[in-house]
């Protein structure tokens, strides 16, 4: 479990660590609908090489960007098993009663598992390179002309931030329950599926204990510094969109450009 890199933060000096926080995220939101308006491979290379130009730029190692799909990988074999043995092409290449594999359903799954990879990994490489409270500040930016119809937007800034911060600690505090769950005779790893299951309710139980009682020693510590929310509120350290961030936002304009492009002038994925 400590191999899970989601919500961790990797410090580096790069091109990307530098980037104004609304910048990552525009540019987060922009990579997310291209991938998902990919109807081809060809578009989705495009996505993969954007990516992979962004993060050689951060110097974030791809170690640590491909141990985030494991947290994915159950989800990642289950969808790609039902479409490749439900999906409905037109060249059968093996049949037994309803179910089915065939020429376009292999392509099809082909291309779902890798642009869920690509979404997952666009994610990561956000929370690897931005802060926690970097990225608080710039979601609040970003969604500022919400506070005119009344919307809350420092206080959902500051639950996304939190809940991203907790992460990594909830990661580690169910390694050492588990760990001290095996020093009492424990046994995780034998047994079927539903054996495993129910050694894992002995965990449950104090790590939502452990949860709520960080929650409450959090919201103590806020209240002993008279956190008020966003009411009379000023920033230390103003966000400035600088080189970098026009590049940034840039390269996203172009890749979601070019997405279109490849939509309107090139076949799908199944022909």
């Amino acid at each position: 479990m400590r191999d899970v890199s989601f919500g961790q933060y990797y410090p580096a000096e790069s091109f990307v660590h530098k980037c104004d926080p609304r910048a990552k995220i525009l540019f987060l939101i922009v990579y997310i609908v291209a991938v998902f308006l990919s109807k081809s491979f060809y578009a989705l290379g495009v996505c993969a090489a954007v990516f992979v130009l962004m993060a050689i730029y951060s110097r974030v190692p791809f170690g640590s960007l491909l141990r985030s799909v494991k947290a994915i990988l159950f989800l990642l074999l289950f969808t790609a098993v039902l479409n490749l043995f439900f999906y409905e092409g037109e060249t059968v290449l093996w049949k037994w009663k309803f179910i089915e594999i065939s020429k376009e359903g292999i392509y099809y799954t082909i291309f779902l598992a890798a642009r869920l990879f690509l979404l997952v990994l666009g994610s990561t490489l956000l929370t690897l390179t931005t802060t926690p409270v970097s990225l608080t500040d710039g979601l609040e930016s970003l969604l500022l002309p919400l506070k005119w119809i009344r919307f809350p937007v420092h206080e959902l800034a500051l639950i996304m931030s939190i809940a991203l911060r907790f992460i990594p600690i909830l990661t580690d505090e169910t390694a050492r329950i588990m760990n001290a769950q095996k020093a009492r005779g424990a046994d995780f790893e034998s047994g079927g599926l539903i054996q495993r299951a129910k050694a894992v309710i002995p965990v449950l139980i104090p790590l939502l204990i452990s949860a709520f009682r960080r929650a409450d020693e959090l919201g103590d510590a806020m209240d002993a510094r008279c956190y008020s929310g966003s009411k009379v509120r000023t920033k230390y350290k103003k966000l400035k969109f600088g080189w970098r961030d026009y590049v940034t936002v840039l390269v996203g304009a172009a890749l979601l450009t070019g997405v279109i492009l490849l939509r309107v002038y090139t076949i799908g994925v199944i022909g």
